[in-house]
C-alpha cells in the first residue's frame, strides 16, 4: 500500500501561479514597467482611501466632536446640580402641591385640563407650544414638586398633544 501525499500549499500556489509568470517574463521591458506603475498607482490610492484619508477625518473632526461632547457634559452636570436643588427642597404639604399644580395648568389656560386628584394627577394637553409646555413642566416641578411618572404627547401643528401623568409627593 503506496500513501500519496498531498501537494504542498506552496507547490499548488507556485503551479497555479506558472502561467501567470510565464505571461509577465513574455511582455517587454515598458509593458512591465506600465503594469508595475499601474499596481503601484492603484495600491497608494487604496492605502489612501482605507487608512489616510478616514483618519485625516477622524483628526479634523476631533475638535468639533470634542466640543459637542464636553456641551453634553456640562449639560449632564447642570440637570445634576439642580436634580440635587429639587431633592434638598422641602417638601410641600399637598393641599398646597394641589394649589401650585392648579395654578401652574390654569396658566396654560383652555390648552390644559386637570383630572384626579390626590397623589396621582393627570393632565390631558391640546396644542401646547413647546416653550409654554417646558415652562409649566418647570413649575410643576419645583413648586408643587410634581414628578412625571407617565407622558404620551405627540406633536401636532400647534405644538403638543396629549396626556401627562404627575405624582405629587407626599411630606417626608
Amino acid at each position: 500500500m503506496t500513501s500519496r501525499r498531498a501537494p504542498r500549499p506552496l507547490a499548488q500556489l507556485a503551479s497555479r501561479l506558472a502561467p501567470w509568470h510565464q505571461r509577465w517574463a513574455a511582455l517587454a521591458p515598458r509593458e512591465r514597467l506600465l503594469i508595475g506603475l499601474g499596481g503601484l498607482v492603484l495600491a497608494l490610492f487604496l492605502l489612501w482611501s482605507v487608512a489616510i484619508a478616514p483618519a485625516l477625518r477622524s483628526l479634523s473632526n476631533a475638535p468639533l466632536r470634542r466640543a459637542e461632547v464636553d456641551a453634553q457634559l456640562a449639560q449632564m452636570r447642570r440637570l445634576a446640580t439642580e436634580a440635587d436643588e429639587l431633592r434638598a427642597q422641602p417638601p410641600v404639604a399637598p393641599p398646597q402641591a394641589e394649589a401650585a399644580l392648579q395654578s401652574a395648568t390654569q396658566r396654560l389656560g383652555a390648552a390644559a385640563r386637570l383630572q384626579g386628584g390626590g397623589e396621582r394627577v393627570t393632565v390631558q394637553l391640546t396644542s401646547v407650544e413647546p416653550a409654554a409646555l417646558n415652562a409649566w413642566l418647570d413649575e410643576v416641578r419645583s413648586a408643587a414638586r410634581a414628578r412625571v411618572v407617565e407622558m404620551q404627547l405627540g406633536r401636532n401643528g400647534g405644538g403638543y398633544s396629549g396626556s401627562v401623568v404627575l405624582t405629587l409627593s407626599a411630606p417626608r
